[in-house]
């Protein structure tokens, strides 16, 4: 299921915040938000507001360093190259496109909390 974004809005008018950080930044929030006490590549956390300014605040990225490093080359990627891979899985997350296990309320089959946003 793809995300409705409103209908006057244009890429300029898209607000994401991406953070690049490692293990334990990652694994934290997992587990505070996902209940998953493990690291992973990375989290998306969509909020979908309009902002004051005019602007819609799609959601958070955020990409775990580290295991970049690590399956960097697994598939083939240079660091940078799967860095920014993981920022684009991040952005279809926030757009509403889920793995087949995903909906609203989980991700892997694994509930959501509330305000995950950060």
């Amino acid at each position: 299921m793809k995300k409705d974004l409103p209908e006057q809005l244009n890429k300029d008018d898209i607000v994401i915040s991406v953070t690049i950080t490692g293990d334990k930044v990652v694994q934290e929030l997992n587990k505070k938000y996902l209940d998953r006490d493990t690291t992973t590549d990375v989290l998306s956390f969509p909020i979908n507001e309009k902002q004051e300014d005019g602007t819609y605040y799609l959601g958070d990225v955020v990409v775990n360093k580290e295991q970049a490093l690590r399956q960097a080359d697994k598939y083939g990627n240079d660091v940078e190259t799967e860095v920014s891979e993981l920022v684009a899985h991040g952005v279809l997350h926030l757009l509403g496109v889920h793995h087949h296990d995903d909906d609203e309320h989980t991700v892997h089959g694994k509930p959501v909390k509330k305000d995950a946003g950060l």
